[in-house]
């Protein structure tokens, strides 16, 4: 799967904007043409980004380009003039407000039939999903299963908020009144159950205050902690603190790939299911959990620092 620590959201119809993200530390961006390009500069942010596909240094990232709606009037301009004019340099289209598989499946049969046109490689190009609204969320099971080019499910916490008609203006926040547990757990474990069912990624949605770091860290490790493998971020300054919070601590790495090792020569060499690692005790169930710690490091790119030494070496 792909690094998708931190996504950034890049205007679609600034130009300042598009040449700065190119130098940041992300492992996704995406060039926005929706919510973040008023309606008359809609038409002129498609050539934009394509521009920026195709001249931009987008070397390590993820690329990405967020289509309108498909209730809208832009939506189906947007796919054609993205992916013939930059489709050999685009990874995947995020569509937002999905809310049931048809959704999804619209834009998985435009995608086809625009690649068979111009020559491209059938289904290569990825769909990142956004889940906006209580009808999608009621629906989240079968959009995750409705297309083998689904690789992600994406929270977008302003407009289901509003749809649900949370009491908060602070998006990201806990509601006022809100003083026990946490008012979006349900919401971020049902994306989570419906994407791990689907073998999927799950990406935590935007903090809005993005002067604010700690308080952008403080929501990201919630997130995180429960396993989502990234979060938007808004600003240069929530850069650093995504790449951080959805990266494993080196100890953890190291300790991840020692069970790993460890599990490797206890099965294979010592015909074991079981094996002690120090005075831990690992198996066939502490290899999976390693599996997924070893797997975020290696995509961080981090490196080990200690060495497996078998048993009596």
């Amino acid at each position: 799967m792909r690094s998708r620590r931190t996504t950034l959201a890049v205007p679609g119809s600034n130009p300042r904007f598009i040449e700065k993200a190119q130098g940041l530390a992300v492992d996704e961006f995406f060039l926005d043409l929706e919510d973040a390009v008023a309606p008359s500069a809609k038409e002129d942010a498609r050539k934009n980004v394509v521009a920026a596909l195709r001249e931009g240094d987008w070397r390590g990232k993820v690329r990405v380009v967020r289509v309108n709606g498909l209730e809208t009037a832009w939506a189906y301009r947007d796919v054609i003039e993205v992916v013939e004019g930059a489709g050999e340099r685009l990874d995947c289209l995020m569509l937002p407000k999905v809310q049931d598989p048809s959704h999804v499946q619209w834009l998985d049969r435009l995608l086809t039939q625009i690649e068979r046109a111009m020559g491209y490689e059938v289904g290569r190009i990825g769909i990142e999903a956004q889940i906006e609204d209580a009808r999608g969320m009621v629906n989240i099971d079968a959009i995750a299963a409705s297309s083998p080019r689904l690789e992600t499910l994406v929270f977008g916490p302003g407009d289901f908020m509003a749809s649900i008609n949370m009491k908060t203006l602070v998006v990201g926040e806990q509601p006022p009144g809100y003083t026990e547990g946490d008012a979006y757990h349900y919401i971020l474990m049902r994306i989570l159950m419906a994407a791990r069912a689907n073998d999927l990624q799950a990406i935590d949605g935007p903090y809005f205050n993005v002067r604010d770091v700690e308080a952008f860290k403080r929501v990201a490790q919630r997130s995180a902690a429960l396993g989502f493998d990234g979060k938007w971020v808004l600003h240069p300054s929530q850069v650093e603190a995504g790449n951080e919070v959805f990266s494993p601590a080196q100890e953890d790495y190291d300790h991840a790939e020692l069970i790993l090792d460890a599990y490797e020569h206890a099965t294979t060499v010592q015909g074991r299911g079981a094996a002690m690692l120090g005075d831990e005790m690992i198996d066939e169930a502490s290899r999976k959990m390693a599996l997924v710690i070893a797997a975020k490091g290696r995509a961080a790119g981090l490196s080990r620092t200690k060495t497996f030494e078998p048993p009596g070496a």
